[in-house]
């Protein structure tokens, strides 16, 4: 019996990203994401950190910079041996290493850096648990849209990049 990873369909006011989630290797990050995802709760959130060269970060504000609701954080996923190389998705999260809920980000580049090195929370790494099969085009197009500082926050997008809706694809 094999098992079929989901696809996820994002769409966004910039256009629409399909992603391949990993449920083999990433399982409790692909049942969060997809938990998030049936909920809703990505709908009309935004991509509020925006870095060229680097990732597009969202999932957790709204246009007005408000921090949505979420549930209880998961354990890191990222000694699974995935990479956080042009395309990936993984989660995002804060210095503690389990503390990922709901926001993630989609690299733009090959980022080896945030790849899991060690037990050391400095080089634990972020856990890549998809990958964009469709719609590169939509990601280096928010990639490239004006950033600047907003309510506290860096590198945000100063025209909302909308995440209009989070479909799993069944």
């Amino acid at each position: 019996m094999s098992v079929s990873n989901p696809l996820i369909q994002m769409e966004t006011n910039f256009g629409e990203i399909l992603l391949e989630l990993d449920i083999v290797k990433a399982p409790l990050s692909v049942e969060n994401f997809m938990s998030y995802a049936r909920s809703g709760h990505y709908d009309g959130t935004i991509f509020h950190r925006v870095i060229k060269g680097f990732m597009i970060q969202g999932g957790g504000l709204t246009p007005d910079m408000t921090e949505k609701p979420t549930g209880e954080p998961i354990a890191s996923e990222a000694r699974n041996k995935l990479r956080n190389r042009t395309g990936a998705i993984a989660m995002a999260r804060t210095e503690d290493i389990d503390s990922a809920r709901a926001q993630f980000f989609i690299n733009t580049e090959d980022n080896r850096d945030l790849d899991h090195a060690g037990l050391n929370p400095a080089v634990y790494g972020y856990a890549v648990f998809g990958q964009v099969v469709d719609g590169m085009d939509v990601v280096y197009e928010i990639e490239r849209v004006v950033v600047g500082n907003k309510e506290g926050y860096e590198n945000v997008p100063m025209e909302p990049v909308v995440i209009t809706r989070v479909t799993v694809i069944d």
